[in-house]
Formats: C-alpha cells, sequence, structure tokens
C-alpha cells in the first residue's frame, strides 16, 4: 500500500511516498533555511508564501521518483497541526483538494505524532511498549505508546521547547541560526564544565521540561562575562564576548539540556520499563544527546536515519499508513488545520 504524505507545518514543503509504513520509496524536502537565515529566524508570512510556490512542484517530484502516480497512490496522509497556520493551510488544501479530484482517502496527521514514525522508516522496527522523547524546535514531550494510535503524553515542556532554547541561546552568544547545530559545533570546543546553569525543579514525580530558565541563566551570564552587570542589552553580547567564552557557554548549555532531557528519559524507563526507547525531532540529531542516551540508559535506543529527523514527509505517510489499518480516514470537506494541536 502506497501513502503519499505532506508536511507543510513550519518552513519545510515535503512530500513523499512510502509502501507499507516502512519502505521509503521518495521523500522531497525543499527547505526555506537560506531564506530565514537573513531574518535570524523564521518569518510565518514568507513561509507560508514559500509554500505556496513549491508545493506542486515537490508533490509532482516525490510522485518522479517514485516512479508512481496519483492513479497509483492509496491514500493521501497530511499534516494539520500543529504548526503555522499559514503553512498548515497551504499543505491541507493541497491534499484535501487532491483527495477530492483522485478519490483517495484522506487521513489527518499530527505532526508530534509523526515524528516518532520517522524510526520506523529503519530496521529493525522498535517494539512495544515504546518510550518516546520527541524533541524539536517547537515541541519537547515525553509519550508511552503501547500500540499504533494507542498512547498516553508522559510529560511535556512548560514553556520554551529545547529546540527554541538552542535557538535563543545562539542569537544570545553570537551564533547563526539555526541554533541547534551551530551551538553543537561550538561546544565542541569548549569547556563544558565552565558555567553551571540551573536545572528546572518541577516536583519529584513530575516527567515535565523548562528551559525558560536555563535561557535566562545564559543570558545573565553572558552579560557578567562581558563585564555587563546584567545590564549590558542582549543584542551588544555577541560582539563583546570572546570565542572562548562563546564555546564555553555553549559547550556549558548544551550538557545541561542534554542532562535535563536524559534525566527525564531514565525516570519514565524505570517507572514504565519499555520494550524499546526512540528519540525523534531536529535535536535528537545531536550527538552529545544520542551519546549520552545510549551510555546511560539500559536498553538500547533507536534511531530514525539523520535525514529524516528534521520534518519531513516520510514520517507522515508512515504514520498515514498505519492509520489505514485501523480506518481512520478523515473527509476532505471537513478537515481544518489546528496550529495548537496536541498530542
Amino acid at each position: 500500500m502506497k501513502i503519499l504524505g505532506i508536511e507543510s507545518s513550519a518552513d519545510e514543503t515535503a512530500a513523499a511516498v512510502v509502501e507499507n509504513g516502512t519502505q521509503v520509496l521518495s521523500s522531497i524536502v525543499a527547505s526555506q533555511m537560506d531564506i530565514h537565515t537573513k531574518y535570524g529566524g523564521m518569518v510565518p508570512e514568507v513561509a507560508a508564501r514559500s509554500h505556496l510556490e513549491v508545493m506542486l512542484p515537490v508533490i509532482q517530484e516525490a510522485l518522479d521518483e517514485a516512479k508512481t502516480t496519483l492513479d497509483e497512490i492509496d491514500g493521501i496522509a497530511v499534516t494539520y497541526g500543529p504548526g503555522l497556520v499559514g503553512s498548515l493551510l497551504i499543505g491541507s488544501l493541497t491534499a484535501r483538494t487532491l483527495a477530492r479530484l483522485t478519490d483517495k482517502p484522506l487521513y489527518a496527521i499530527n505532526h508530534v505524532e509523526a515524528h516518532v514514525y520517522a524510526n520506523f522508516l529503519r530496521e529493525p522496527e522498535p517494539q512495544f511498549p515504546l518510550l518516546a522523547l520527541i524533541v524539536s524546535g517547537g515541541h519537547t514531550q515525553l509519550a508511552l505508546f503501547q500500540d499504533h494510535g494507542d498512547y498516553q503524553l508522559l510529560g511535556q515542556t512548560r514553556d520554551d521547547a529545547a529546540g527554541e532554547a538552542f535557538d535563543k541561546v545562539a542569537r544570545i552568544i553570537g551564533l547563526p541560526y539555526p541554533g541547534g547545530p551551530s551551538v553543537s559545533q561550538a561546544a565542541k570546543a569548549g569547556d563544558e564544565l565552565a558555567f553551571t546553569f540551573p536545572k528546572p525543579q518541577l516536583g519529584k514525580n513530575s516527567l515535565d521540561f523548562s528551559f525558560s530558565g536555563l535561557k535566562t541563566a545564559v543570558l545573565r551570564t553572558a552579560q557578567a562575562e562581558v563585564g555587563g552587570n546584567f545590564r549590558t542589552k542582549s543584542y551588544e553580547i555577541p560582539a563583546l564576548l570572546s570565542q572562548k567564552q562563546r564555546n564555553d557557554i555553549a559547550a556549558s548549555f548544551q550538557k545541561t539540556v542534554v542532562d535535563i532531557l536524559v534525566g527525564r528519559v531514565l525516570q519514565a524507563y524505570q517507572e514504565y520499563k519499555p520494550a524499546s526507547v526512540v528519540i525523534s525531532g531536529g535535536v535528537a540529531a545531536n550527538t552529545t544527546l544520542q551519546e549520552a542516551l545510549q551510555e546511560r540508559l539500559p536498553s538500547p535506543i533507536h534511531y530514525a536515519p539523520i535525514k529524516y529527523y528534521t520534518d519531513n514527509a516520510a514520517m507522515i505517510a508512515s504514520l498515514g499508513y498505519f492509520k489505514t489499518q485501523s480506518g481512520q480516514k478523515t473527509d476532505p470537506l471537513k478537515l481544518k488545520v489546528d496550529p495548537i494541536l496536541s498530542m
């Protein structure tokens, strides 16, 4: 069974064809990274306009690479939330139109849930029950899956997502957007013990996350390092920091984030004893995080192929396939986007 996946929740326009939920026949991603880099972050209106320009060519390229046609597709899966409302509308309207024109079943996909399914695109497949850490620019969540479509949310961020914190810290210390790769690269040359940053105290049994206080602590530390005595404006800091200071702050910040994430995963693992553990989302590509989890967890970690960590449509199509098995199709005339959709 071949599923066409369409993803446009943020700044990636993506389409993919996946067979039987696990075999990727094509995966095309049109990135807007170069466009948004000059603004230092994502601009929603620019993102939506870019989706509109490339959506149909991306879908056609995915079909061509898979050596198939819309008539040969068995279903269409599309992200309907969460994300930027303008971006979501472009993808969902396209999918709804194609579903109506071709009389193909339509499957509405939760983008965050789909990140977990990037791990089903590599053998061996994770086994249920599985513990999933979803950590990206917009989301940091911990969920326990008993089976496909049967999961409970164990914890989530109460403020900033981990990836968002990476972006903001990168901006504070003068590293380029996107912050995740920039901070990770700078951290390689830094001393992770140079600074001690606070970890959130959210209660003994809580599996939630918080990164807002950590971000503020980095700002205060950077101000102190340049002699600002907490009065230096944040936009003045990058020019005043030395490369060593920048690297040390990056390394210490990254270590703190990794400690927080790994600590929560360990806590959940000990409580629920899952058969497998998976990590997904853009921040999951961080090798320091991967190594820390692998070192401290008694169970092997499942990693998705690196190209499927960030937003893509292969994960959307994969989840779409598993929805076909339970008949969870959606009426194209009734599908509405949900920018604040939760798991």
